[in-house]
């Protein structure tokens, strides 16, 4: 059973951090708070932890949408190629925030990736997760908390997540209520901006 550890942003324990940080460098999957919906995920650097996070999902680790997500944009340089200085304006505009930026991948993603031509990335808004993303040192590969329930879609409360998730990951971080809304997904690979979905996030704030 998943070990439950609350974090509040007004009480994020650094031994709590720590043992999240360490659940992942050790291949454990973790759920924890966004600054959208609930997400789970894995090291970037651990190739079984991330093909349990895609027998979840229900798909080939080759073939899910995972979104890496970062703690700010100085490391994103080791998975992307070289990046205009129009894209990298929408990036400073959008992080940290509630946006999935789509971008052209280089040849040093892990090689369980190594086939793909993009990867989604993400500088979440969230204090606890990017104090988690900080101390582990590089992305964790990430999905969204479905639920299955075609009108509720994500499940925002902490305990029904355990319920649903405890018996498949090795730690939950209680964050108190989640929202129910998912990042808005803006392509940034090809020659012009693509809105692949629009959800929480001001396009407008982009210049879109």
């Amino acid at each position: 059973m998943a070990k439950f550890i609350k974090l509040y942003n007004d009480h994020t324990d650094q031994m709590l951090i720590d043992e999240v940080v360490d659940t992942l460098r050790n291949g454990g999957l973790v759920i924890y708070p966004t600054d959208t919906v609930y997400g789970l995920g894995a090291s970037i650097h651990n190739i079984k932890a991330i093909e349990k996070l895609a027998h979840l999902k229900g798909v080939k680790p080759e073939k899910a949408n995972f979104t890496f997500l970062f703690p700010d944009l100085s490391k994103l340089s080791e998975y992307t190629k070289q990046i205009d200085t129009a894209t990298f304006k929408i990036l400073k505009k959008a992080f940290p925030g509630p946006y999935t930026i789509i971008l052209p991948a280089n040849n040093k993603l892990p090689k369980i990736f190594k086939k793909r031509k993009t990867f989604g990335m993400r500088v979440p808004d969230n204090e606890i997760l990017r104090k988690i993303l900080v101390e582990l040192g590089h992305p964790i590969v990430n999905i969204s908390i479905k639920d299955e329930d075609e009108v509720v879609e994500y499940t925002t409360d902490p305990e029904l997540i355990n319920e649903k998730w405890g018996k498949l990951v090795d730690v939950i971080v209680d964050a108190g209520y989640g929202d129910n809304n998912p990042s808005t997904i803006i392509d940034l690979s090809g020659a012009n901006p693509e809105i692949i979905r629009e959800g929480k996030g001001d396009l407008n704030i982009l210049g879109m």
